[in-house]
Parts: structure tokens; sequence; C-alpha cells
């Protein structure tokens, strides 16, 4: 490449300049997560449906995922590609009932353990997990990482938060 970038031309993947990326670009990145989203769901082990939404911005692409999870029987991450970056988020549980300040010591706590995303409070303070990466170094095996991250994370913290947020409503359970 001219700029002397190490773009995988195989691939057709932007190099990541911190430029917006092409038209042309995007619809290379597009066409990976589309692909990796189609072998992951025809795999049949962690994915049970993905769905394009095709109401969102001009410029934007954005996939619903239905993941299979074990603490939390079913998850939706939401990818969305932009011009510099893919940004992905699943909504976790909706505020916490009571032990409000421990519920959320506890999610900031989990906070320092994760890679790529971060636990944060979304609409009517619902506790969303979310995260972004350049979409220039978006590749199968990224999309793996974050996928996997997002997965763990939420399994790992789902049953502790719901123990501590919603105390009575769960009782004895």
């Amino acid at each position: 490449m001219a700029d002397g970038s190490k773009a995988d031309a195989n691939r057709g993947a932007p190099s990541p300049t911190g430029k917006p990326m092409s038209s042309a670009e995007v619809k290379a990145v597009q066409d990976l997560v589309d692909s990796w989203l189609s072998r992951t769901l025809a795999a049949g082990t962690l994915l049970t449906a993905v769905e394009r939404d095709p109401g969102v911005q001009a410029g934007e692409h954005r996939w619903l995922v239905s993941v299979l999870g074990e603490s939390k029987d079913t998850f939706t991450v939401w990818f969305n590609l932009r011009q510099r970056m893919l940004h992905y988020e699943t909504y976790v549980m909706p505020a916490p009932e009571e032990n409000h300040e421990r519920f959320f010591e506890y999610l900031l706590r989990q906070n320092r353990q994760l890679v790529g995303a971060s636990f944060c409070l979304g609409g009517e303070d619902a506790i969303y997990l979310v995260g972004a990466v350049p979409a220039a170094t978006v590749d199968d095996r990224e999309l793996d990482r974050l996928l996997g991250s997002l997965w763990d994370a939420v399994d790992r913290c789902f049953q502790s938060a719901l123990r501590i947020g919603f105390t009575t409503r769960l009782g004895d359970r």
C-alpha cells in the first residue's frame, strides 16, 4: 500500500490509519461480519439467530445476534458498524430493585477484569455490557474474541448481580 500500512489485501480490510473508511472498506468489513456470523450460526454451538437491522441511520450497519448462555439462557448482542468503529453491546438486566450500592460496586469491580467491554447504565438505568474496536482490526479472530468476552462476562457476572440486586424477589433460590 502506498501509505506503508499493513492492510490484509486478501480480505479487503482497511488499514488502521484512524481515517474514516471508504465505502468499499466499510463493505469489506460488513461482508466479513456477515460471513463470520453465517458460519458461526451454521456451527450451531453458540448462536441461535442472526438478523440484519434495516432500521439504522445511513452509513451504519447493525446485526442482532441471539446467543445461548448458561447462567442467562439467552442474550442478544448488537453489532453496529460505523465508518471507524465496530460497536457492540448486550442488555444484561434491568436496574436493581435493592442493594444499589453493593450491586454497582460489584459491577464496577468486574469491569477491572473485562477486556474490551465494560458494564454501564443504559436507558431506565438498565445494565448493559458495551465496547468498541477499530473497524480496521475486525477479522474472524477478533469477532470470536469479542463474542467470547461478552459471553464470558455475562455468564460470570449475571447470577451474582441478580442475587445482589433482586434479593427479595428471588427469595431462597
